[in-house]
């Protein structure tokens, strides 16, 4: 957790110098952490078991709004967990975090890619859909690792999260399990007012994808960090 830690508070002096090559390099790694995390989204959207607490709301209103994709709900909560930083912090808001942006509507993209891609794997039997929720995890735990790893800039719910872990001085590790409660909460509360008094779209496999995901990206990270880091800094030319 300390490590964690460090790396959140030492990003904008870490991005501040590195040369243009290894930024590249970092912003090229971060669109591919978006890419699997959207895919191991739509793995565990596509179990019907439940999705990732972040995800949740925006899995509620996809089911009831139909007209707009799944990857376009999940843009819509990412703007808004944007928003949010701009609200809490103010003058302090860093306008290179306005990179979140594009970056929303590339993960957005690669979401409805993800769910396209997922309705041709068959989810008829409960063996078959807690595997696709594993397996999910595990998908989305190698983007979430990568994107950790390039360190350039956070996802828009992880910065939001961490705004508010900064302005109540609360550990980020807890306030990321107070906001998962919340934001879980919040999308039951949606479905039992649009769907009759039912809870649509948490299930089990939500539980499964709190717990599972982040002991997995504690496990990629101490076996993918060096050698990407390797890959990722640029070093001085040897002098002749």
């Amino acid at each position: 957790m300390e490590n964690t830690r460090r790396m959140l508070y030492n990003k904008r002096e870490r991005v501040m110098h590195m040369d243009k090559k290894e930024r590249f390099k970092r912003y090229l790694l971060f669109i591919i952490s978006l890419f699997f995390i959207g895919l191991g989204i739509a793995m565990t959207k596509r179990a019907e078991l439940g999705i990732s607490p972040v995800s949740s709301v925006a899995n509620v209103m996809s089911i009831k709004f139909q007209a707009l994709s799944f990857g376009t709900w999940a843009m819509f909560v990412n703007f808004t967990f944007l928003l949010g930083q701009i609200l809490v912090l103010r003058r302090r808001f860093e306008l290179r975090q306005l990179l979140q942006i594009p970056l929303t509507f590339i993960y957005g993209y690669f979401t409805d890619f993800g769910v396209w891609l997922m309705q041709f794997i068959p989810n008829e039997t409960y063996v078959g859909r807690l595997l696709l929720v594993v397996g999910g995890c595990v998908v989305l735990a190698f983007g979430i690792t990568l994107g950790v790893i390039a360190n350039i800039i956070l996802n828009s719910p992880e910065a939001f999260i961490k705004t508010l872990a900064d302005t109540t001085k609360i550990e980020f590790g807890i306030m990321k399990i107070i906001f998962d409660v919340c934001w879980v909460s919040v999308s039951i509360i949606l479905s039992l007012f649009f769907f009759g008094g039912k809870i649509v779209g948490t299930r089990e496999g939500t539980v499964i994808t709190a717990i599972l995901v982040g002991l997995i990206v504690k496990s990629l990270s101490r076996l993918l960090r060096r050698p990407l880091e390797r890959l990722l800094v640029s070093r001085p030319a040897e002098a002749t």
